[in-house]
């Protein structure tokens, strides 16, 4: 896509040693943007990327300004680099309004840009066939997976409910319920979609509080995809990407996890519409749409320059 509009692109990773680090810095000058991802830099770092640039362009898509483990406390090591960062940078895209809030203290120009996902890679017409098993599923990495433990009592007592449920967790890292059965899936790139296509109910649990406001939803992306209805946490983009009634079910406590979660289960015909409306909603956020935005922006912060 990006070299059909005449860009030319080279990926970077920023290494560990320090005078590497400088010496790739540096050589910024050689290009005319600097597209800068989620990492947050230390004075040295933004002092030579300014001086080497033509432009920067920083993206994030995490409320990388807060401590995830202290999230209402105010946390100088990722505060401080995080306005550092956006004030040197020319244009600063955010993965959603929340975190677009936070850069606009320290940047006019900040756009809104969603997650972006391949929506045709979800191919719902090779959903295996039932075993009788509904499977409740929730994807994503060890750091998150603190935010499924905490509805554990919930799954307890769907587990105790329902003889015929399963739970189905898509990471590196897995727990055991007493009352359910639990389907550990290995994450890999290969087989997450024909893992969250085989599964009937996506969940989406967070807790409120200032880091968990900046995620950006894209596991609730991918369950849409996947054709699957979502019991959601309504918090950042959660509220925003599940139609509460339509989609899926918006929760705020213990009790309404249980009902929701129950009345899907029972219900799979419910299931089936909501998940069938998600996957409508869901087309407007294929990666084509979302990266010809993406190259708009680029292309304006450039002057229309093609790089």
């Amino acid at each position: 896509m990006f070299r059909e509009q005449g860009m030319a692109f080279d990926v970077r990773e920023l290494p560990a040693n320090m005078i590497a680090r400088i010496r790739l810095l540096t050589a910024a000058k050689e290009f005319d943007a600097v597209f800068l991802q989620k990492k947050r830099l230390n004075a040295i770092e933004a002092l030579f990327l300014r001086n080497h640039s033509k432009k920067i362009i920083y993206d994030f898509d995490d409320a990388v300004m807060y401590d995830p483990n202290a999230p209402d406390r105010k946390s100088l090591s990722h505060y401080l680099p995080f306005r550092r960062t956006v004030r040197l940078a020319d244009l600063v895209i955010a993965g959603n309004s929340y975190l677009a809030e936070q850069a606009r203290r320290f940047n006019r120009n900040v756009e809104v840009l969603a997650t972006g996902l391949d929506t045709k890679a979800y191919q719902l017409k090779n959903k295996p066939a039932g075993d009788g098993k509904t499977r409740l599923v929730w994807i994503g990495s060890k750091s998150t997976l603190g935010y499924l433990t905490e509805i554990k009592p919930v799954l307890e007592q769907i587990g105790s409910r329902f003889a015929n449920v399963v739970l189905r967790i898509i990471c590196d890292e897995f727990f055991d319920l007493r009352n359910m059965l639990v389907e550990k899936c290995i994450w890999s790139k290969q087989t997450e979609v024909a893992d969250l296509i085989a599964s009937d109910i996506g969940l989406a649990p967070l807790p409120n509080n200032r880091f968990t406001r900046g995620k950006c939803g894209f596991k609730v992306l991918q369950y849409a995809a996947a054709g699957l209805p979502v019991v959601a946490s309504p918090v950042g983009t959660n509220a925003e990407y599940v139609l509460d009634n339509v989609t899926g079910f918006w929760v705020t406590d213990m009790r309404q996890w249980v009902d929701r979660i129950a009345r899907m289960i029972e219900n799979p015909r419910l299931r089936n519409q909501m998940g069938q409306e998600g996957r409508r909603q869901v087309e407007n956020f294929d990666a084509s749409i979302i990266g010809n935005k993406l190259i708009g922006l680029i292309k304006e912060a450039l002057g229309n320059s093609q790089v």
